[in-house]
């Protein structure tokens, strides 16, 4: 348990209050019909690593990032880790990831849009291919968990969706903008403060 009260972070590092929540699968609305996924496997690294960067820099997506190309192949050549293109009339508009390597704990990894393809229902459409792929394998319930520096309206989102909170987290690390791994210039909302300043 955590001390009550104001913590200071080491110079060069954030904080993020992180929400777990978990989908029980018991009544699924049917799956849309609308809306194409294209399977992304070991071969896909910069593929992925692109979609990735442009969904998430602004939020400060960073982990896989960090991961070098046979760490990032091996995660996606895994048979129980689906990671998909999520399409928009054949254009490239986001990223869904789901991993059943834990059988006991399924979790939606990755979830996100780009830009220009928020609004448009695309995001309820992954969400809805997501829960119905966890149960086709069997499993009754699905896993998530977001922050506080991810997109203002995603914990909402997943809460709509029949997600439910359970637990949360402080997560601490270094800023990814510090060391090259995220541009210095994305999540204007979160300030850099420079490990050396003050």
């Amino acid at each position: 348990m955590i001390e009550n009260g104001l913590h200071e972070l080491g110079r060069g590092q954030l904080a993020a209050l992180v929400t777990y929540l978990r989908h029980d699968l018991a009544d699924l609305p049917p799956r849309p019909e609308i809306g194409a996924f294209r399977r992304l496997g070991a071969g896909d690294l910069l593929r992925y690593r692109v979609l990735f960067s442009a969904i998430g820099a602004d939020w400060l997506w960073f982990s896989r990032l960090r991961m070098d190309d046979a760490e990032l192949g091996r995660i996606l050549g895994e048979e129980a880790v689906l990671a998909f293109v999520v399409l928009d009339d054949d254009r490239e508009a986001g990223l869904l990831e789901l991993d059943f390597r834990n059988p006991n704990a399924p979790e939606l990894a990755f979830c996100g849009l780009l830009p220009d393809a928020l609004g448009r229902g695309l995001g309820r459409v992954a969400i809805a291919q997501a829960l119905h792929l966890t149960r086709e394998r069997g499993l009754t319930s699905l896993h998530v968990h977001t922050c506080s520096l991810d997109h203002p309206r995603a914990l909402d989102f997943y809460m709509r969706a029949g997600f439910r909170p359970y637990k949360r987290a402080v997560e601490i690390f270094d800023d990814p903008r510090l060391d090259g791994t995220l541009p210095h210039d994305v999540a204007r909302q979160v300030p850099v403060v420079a490990a050396d300043a003050g």
